[in-house]
């Protein structure tokens, strides 16, 4: 790609989320999501293969519909109300629409075919970029707007989204669809608090960060995309591969890694708000996603391939370093003890 052009496309990546997070005017707030997609389309399509084409198509789609039915829904507020403030929602179909088309650029079930599909079509760290910075815009959107959002609504997408994030995930061998269903998941966590407390589903999303971000990166430095090739991985980079098994258990959300402390806060603020049930719900289904991530764990940490004298003992040789990995894997393991501090912060 001219260097120019990525240059630009770089920026519009950046800009649009930027635009979106600090307007206070809903075309405002439509340019910076329009930005952002157009954006990211051809970084997607980078790649000269069928299924990068495939993925891009799909993701613009389904982006261009949700923009059409955020827009529609916004239009139809300020006809009721006569501006286009973003605090100011009145009209409730409006709310209702403009929550499905944020969940649907978000990737909330029941509107989450695309992301396991655009995932499996696109490279590694395309996927780190759509996993994370893509869900900031409309995350930010959400927050803005609690107040107004048809909490019955959100909590059964919210609710759908666990259920299927480990559901989906289970009969997956690919890494990528793998992580695309954990996505799934864990915005359905962020998404289920979103009405009661915004500062949680902040550091929900801050820590959702930090582990995909570095379960990605060592993916992608490990060079495996599927189950299969996580047996032989441990040949590579031994301490990294034990780092992953971590990782993995703190996406799943075990004590006392850092992805426990922000599920056992969401339960905890469930609880004190009298949905119980909810809250129980939300545990089990959470089980589902634990299963593969034990399963990851299992292939590439306690598993050896079979006639393991044939693969050469590649961590003799000179290995690439990457200096950012280690503060990440602290971030995404060990910062349950912070908790505390954390929580005033925010």
């Amino acid at each position: 790609m001219n260097p120019h052009a990525n240059m630009i496309i770089i920026s519009s990546l950046i800009l649009g989320p930027v635009i979106t997070i600090t307007s206070n005017h809903w075309i405002m707030a439509w340019v910076g999501l329009e930005i952002n997609m157009l954006a990211i389309i051809p970084l997607i399509a980078k790649q000269h293969h069928p299924r990068a084409i495939e993925a891009p198509i799909k993701y613009f789609l389904t982006q261009a519909s949700a923009s059409s039915l955020l827009l529609f829904s916004v239009i139809n507020n300020a006809w009721d109300s006569g501006q286009f403030n973003t605090s100011q929602l009145s009209n409730t179909t409006s709310c209702v629409m403009i929550t499905t088309a944020l969940a649907m650029k978000l990737g909330l079930a029941p509107f989450h075919y695309w992301l396991p599909e655009t995932l499996q079509g696109t490279t590694t760290m395309m996927t780190l970029i759509l996993t994370t910075w893509q869900k900031l815009a409309p995350l930010s959107l959400l927050m803005m707007i609690n107040q107004s959002l048809n909490t019955l609504l959100l909590t059964t997408l919210s609710l759908l989204s666990i259920l299927i994030g480990g559901w989906g995930g289970l009969n997956q061998t690919q890494l990528r669809k793998i992580m695309a269903f954990s996505s799934i998941a864990h915005l359905g966590w962020m998404s289920l608090i979103l009405t009661l407390s915004t500062k949680l589903t902040m550091l929900t999303f801050y820590t959702y960060v930090s582990m995909t971000a570095t379960m990605l990166l060592m993916i992608k430095l490990l060079e495996t995309n599927k189950m299969s090739t996580m047996m032989t991985s441990w040949t590579k980079l031994p301490m990294l591969n034990s780092m992953m098994m971590l990782n993995l258990m703190s996406l799943a959300g075990l004590p006392p890694l850092t992805g426990f402390m922000p599920k056992w806060l969401i339960l905890q603020e469930l609880t004190k708000n009298n949905m119980t049930t909810i809250a129980t719900l939300t545990a089990i289904f959470s089980l589902l996603s634990l299963f593969f991530y034990l399963r990851i764990a299992y292939y590439s940490t306690i598993t050896l391939p079979p006639n393991t004298n044939n693969y050469s003992q590649q961590w003799r040789h000179k290995t690439n370093q990457k200096p950012y990995l280690p503060p990440m894997i602290t971030m995404s393991a060990l910062l349950a003890p912070i908790m505390p501090t954390l929580t005033t912060i925010m």
